[in-house]
């Protein structure tokens, strides 16, 4: 299970890079960069960001997820800043102006979609040529490795094994898993140029076991884990086994 810590310390990773992308775009002269987090929940990414001066469009199914996201926006003074959108991503073409959003994100999506081909397609038609698409994406191998760790060697064997990287016998509620290679063709086959592959929780999630109480007098436990995460990110060797897979994409011909 993972602590509210060790996701934090995950999460500030990918939120460095995001921060990054939205800084290159008011370099470009977009003065409120539009965000459209698809499946965005309660507004986890989506208030910050739209405390940083972005225009954001969370969609989400979920009715009740989104009146949290509203009540969050409100209580941070960014209500007018916040659009929630009740809908799915298979219908993001009609709820979202084409070519219109500067940074989307696509965080937890391609696991549970129908067709994550079509869903990456319909994301590629919103997404602005000097955008980026952000996709962060459970990773098969981790998974695998994680249950070989804790001694579940069938389990771990069965991951390697099936097609998607899930265990239907499991009861898991993924639909599927990915690999680097599987998200890079999924952004090729929509015309998307992979411009960055970071891990995300490359050893946060194995290490949130530790029992707090061995840690107790160690004050400069979560500061090493936070600056370990960071400097494992994008070292390909670590990046390929951590839990998920944060990748950036663009359209060709722009400048990011």
């Amino acid at each position: 299970m993972r602590t509210e810590t060790s996701a934090e310390h995950a999460a500030a990773v990918v939120y460095g890079a995001l921060t990054d992308e939205l800084r290159s775009a008011r370099a470009r002269g977009v003065q409120e960069p539009r965000v459209v987090d698809v499946g965005g929940g309660s507004g986890t990414w989506a208030v910050p960001f739209a405390a940083a001066g972005c225009r954001v469009t969370v969609v989400d199914p979920n009715p009740n997820v989104l009146a949290t996201l509203r009540r969050r926006a409100s209580e941070e003074g960014v209500a007018e800043r916040v659009t929630a959108v009740a809908d799915d991503s298979d219908a993001l073409g009609a709820r979202i102006p084409e070519a219109s959003a500067d940074l989307i994100l696509a965080h937890g999506l391609l696991e549970v979609v129908d067709d994550p081909r079509h869903a990456v397609a319909s994301l590629a038609t919103v997404l602005a040529p000097t955008g980026a698409l952000s996709v962060l994406a459970a990773n098969r191998y981790a998974a695998a490795l994680q249950r070989a760790l804790a001694g579940r060697l069938t389990e771990a064997r069965g991951l390697l094994r099936a097609s998607n990287g899930v265990l239907r016998a499991d009861g898991e509620t993924l639909l599927r898993r990915f690999g680097r290679t599987d998200l890079e063709e999924l952004m090729s086959a929509s015309g998307l140029r992979v411009t960055s592959i970071r891990g995300d929780g490359v050893a946060s999630d194995v290490v949130a076991d530790r029992d707090a109480e061995s840690r107790r007098d160690d004050t400069d436990w979560d500061a090493e884990l936070g600056e370990f995460e960071r400097d494992a990110a994008s070292v390909p060797e670590l990046r390929d086994v951590a839990s998920r897979l944060h990748l950036l994409a663009h359209k060709p011909g722009d400048t990011g």
